[in-house]
């Protein structure tokens, strides 16, 4: 076998979120040792770095530009991240948050996000300061995808959604499911086959920060259209306060002033969240726009019967694991939310096939055949310079 490689990975504009998550889960499951890399140079703010845990063959790197604003962050990656991989001695480097504008090849990033490549979802911020970062991000990212040696998506329709904007796509392309933490794992004994009662009513959630797409609004409609047909039920909502805060206090004023059976938590930490599942018999999930949800795959894993949106690559994630709803249309949402409630023989069924559906995403698979596929366009690119030299 020929030498060993070097990965220098440029996570400049990854402080927090999903992109933070990954990172984490991605370095923590990677075993060098099965791969072609020696060492990985990780570059980030102190914040994220800190959250990394160390390893023997990771080599955290800091500048003081990285803990600044956006801007200043931007800077350091497009006029001094050349010169520190190079210092490094890298053979390739990774941007996993989506925008790569250094001059440093081969290079490889990630489409995360597909707000800026769906105008339709875009638009439910109105026309704003959110609308017009997202186009700029739109222009970035595709410029950045047009310039990179290698693209990972997360999902093959986000692949397909993405490449019909991009005029010249990267050579190398692949599709990388994340993977999802054994926290979440339930057992398949868990108890599913039981009636609901007022004292013991059915809890659902939904966890996702409140944004324009996320229509928490018309679940809590779905909820109350459910309650008052006399079905006993309970929901929780968690997640980060957005933009989508004065539709969702709207609908909380008119379905349930009183937060009889409908409770917002705000956010919790990500850490704790598998507690939360592990209390729930059936989880929500009614986004219209996403590129792989990690919490779709976390209410998986809890082994929920999951009430879902059928928009976006939600089908091609959940699979036959899940009931499907119109996500805009509450009248949909409670139609698909009676079905669960209704059925001990159903929600048993597609808890069982969540479980089975989710195992096969793990991050150690992730982590595996992401460096598979940096360590394949690093030595591809090697090859064609000895060709052209």
């Amino acid at each position: 076998m020929s030498s060993k490689l070097r990965l220098g990975i440029d996570a400049f504009n990854i402080s927090s979120g999903g992109g933070l998550t990954h990172l984490k889960e991605l370095i923590y499951a990677a075993n060098l040792a099965e791969s072609d890399f020696e060492t990985v140079y990780l570059w980030a703010s102190e914040n994220a770095l800190n959250k990394i845990e160390n390893q023997t063959w990771l080599i955290k790197m800091h500048d003081p530009l990285l803990n600044g604003n956006l801007f200043s962050r931007l800077y350091w990656h497009k006029f001094k991240s050349t010169s520190s991989l190079m210092s490094a001695k890298c053979d390739i480097v990774f941007t996993p948050g989506g925008t790569c504008l250094s001059n440093f090849k081969p290079s490889v990033t990630m489409c995360r996000n597909m707000l800026p490549f769906e105008w339709a979802e875009l638009l439910r911020y109105g026309w704003s300061l959110k609308t017009l970062k997202f186009i700029q991000l739109r222009s970035s990212q595709r410029r950045s995808f047009e310039k990179v040696n290698g693209l990972i998506f997360l999902t093959e329709y986000a692949q397909k959604a993405v490449l019909k904007i991009i005029n010249r796509p990267p050579q190398s392309l692949i599709t990388i499911p994340h993977g999802v933490s054994s926290r979440f794992s339930q057992p398949l004994s868990r108890k599913r086959d039981f009636t609901f009662s007022d004292e013991r009513p059915c809890r659902l959630i939904y966890v996702s920060d409140i944004s324009p797409y996320k229509h928490q609004w018309n679940v809590i409609e779905a909820i109350h259209k459910i309650k008052k047909l006399g079905f006993p039920v309970t929901l929780e909502i968690i997640g980060s306060p957005a933009e989508g805060m004065p539709k969702l206090e709207k609908a909380l004023k008119r379905c349930d002033p009183h937060r009889e059976f409908i409770f917002f938590d705000g956010a919790v930490q990500h850490s704790e969240l598998h507690l939360s599942l592990a209390k729930a018999d059936i989880g929500i999930f009614a986004s219209s726009c996403e590129n792989l949800p990690n919490i779709l795959l976390e209410m998986m894993a809890a082994g929920l019967p999951i009430a879902c949106s059928n928009m976006g690559p939600m089908p091609e994630v959940l699979g036959d694991a899940g009931e499907y709803f119109d996500p805009l249309s509450y009248e949909d949402i409670a139609v698909v939310i009676e079905k669960l409630i209704s059925s001990d023989k159903l929600r048993v069924e597609l808890s069982a096939k969540a479980i089975k559906r989710s195992s096969k995403l793990t991050w150690h698979q992730c982590a595996s055949r992401t460096l598979e596929f940096l360590a394949n366009v690093a030595r591809n690119q090697r090859e064609k310079r000895k060709k052209i030299v």
